[in-house]
């Protein structure tokens, strides 16, 4: 570990803990998640990378530099691929080792707004969304023509229910997706020939029933221990599409738990960092071209219910994209060693 390891920060032994991955060092962004985890007793990790700086020191942040991510003794360090955003799994592992009970991820350029800080409640009273198929969730915070990252473009100006007529429901939710003001997380499409900045009403939130279907990012997403899993983010595919092919696959599991995933108000404010547009396009491609046959492949899968099955669930997924061809055969090794590491990590 660095020395910004002044995080042996007297955290409660059951706490949240954030996870960033990132490539810079420390910005205005790391700095304001590192004060707040101070002041919020929480833990913070950085998860570096090959071009990160050699020399990263931020009070109140654990940083973990490629050398140090495999000093952690976790397999999936040695065989995850460098240069790809899904070597964030081992930030999520160190703080489930740690003894992280929930985990907040976001991103070096998600600036957190007062609202961020305070207390996740995994039960709620929420209006439900029960339609099927897809549905842009983003029309229920704004009159902004905009959708999420990886919603299939049929579906973006497609009707959705008004929301006067969803019945508020008791549900639990151990995903919860909240929305990102200014810059949120849309497709190269949008950004290409579409204004910004968005900012999103504050005074709402809902679930998706089962069947019903929207991607969610990993920009301002937490996670409940049950759902501990369902972290896991594919390294056999794009940068652009990991955390939106992730979000498909666990949604899909938790239907068989009877969860549900939770969007709500904006309590970050995105102040995106550089990125070349035109590259951010192609690596969605696949996702404009496949996401569709995903949700069809995943609706398809015989799934058993139950916490003690979401690893064999996982598998069941994964290999099903495999034999689609929509993942290289070499993701089923990378799970194996996710959920290897993850039970080591989970007996701390």
């Amino acid at each position: 570990m660095s020395e910004a390891k002044t995080v042996a920060l007297k955290v409660p032994e059951r706490h949240t803990s954030i996870v960033v991955t990132s490539i810079s060092g420390p910005n205005h962004v790391m700095r304001e998640l590192a004060a707040g985890s101070e002041r919020n007793r929480q833990r913070f990790y950085v998860i570096g990378d090959v071009p990160s700086p050699p020399e990263f020191h931020l009070d109140g942040c654990e940083f973990l530099s490629i050398a140090q991510q495999k000093q952690t003794g976790f397999r999936i360090a040695e065989a995850s691929p460098v240069r790809h955003y899904s070597r964030k799994n081992i930030g999520y592992l160190q703080a489930i080792r740690d003894g992280a009970s929930s985990i907040v991820e976001t991103d070096d350029d998600n600036l957190p707004q007062a609202a961020f800080w305070e207390e996740r409640v995994r039960h709620q009273a929420v209006p439900l969304v029960l339609t099927g198929g897809w549905v842009n969730i983003y029309r229920y915070f704004t009159e902004v023509q905009i959708w999420p990252r990886g919603l299939p473009l049929p579906s973006v100006s497609a009707p959705v229910p008004d929301w006067a007529s969803l019945s508020v429901t008791q549900v639990d939710c151990p995903i919860q997706q909240g929305l990102a003001d200014e810059n949120p997380d849309v497709d190269a499409i949008y950004r290409l020939i579409l204004p910004l900045p968005v900012r999103f009403r504050k005074d709402r939130r809902l679930a998706l029933g089962t069947g019903t279907w929207c991607p969610f990012n990993s920009q301002n997403t937490a996670f409940w221990e049950d759902a501990f899993p369902l972290l896991y983010l594919p390294a056999c595919c794009s940068f652009r599409m990991t955390d939106i092919w992730r979000s498909l696959v666990a949604q899909r599991i938790c239907w068989e738990n009877d969860w549900r995933v939770l969007f709500h108000e904006p309590t970050v404010t995105q102040e995106r960092n550089e990125h070349d547009l035109m590259r951010d396009f192609r690596d969605e491609l696949p996702g404009y071209m496949k996401n569709g046959a995903i949700r069809d492949i995943m609706e398809s899968q015989r799934l058993q219910p139950g916490v003690d099955h979401i690893h064999d669930n996982l598998r069941v997924c994964y290999q099903a994209l495999v034999a689609a061809a929509i993942v290289e055969k070499a993701e089923l090794s990378l799970l194996d060693l996710w959920l290897d590491d993850l039970t080591t990590a989970l007996r701390r």
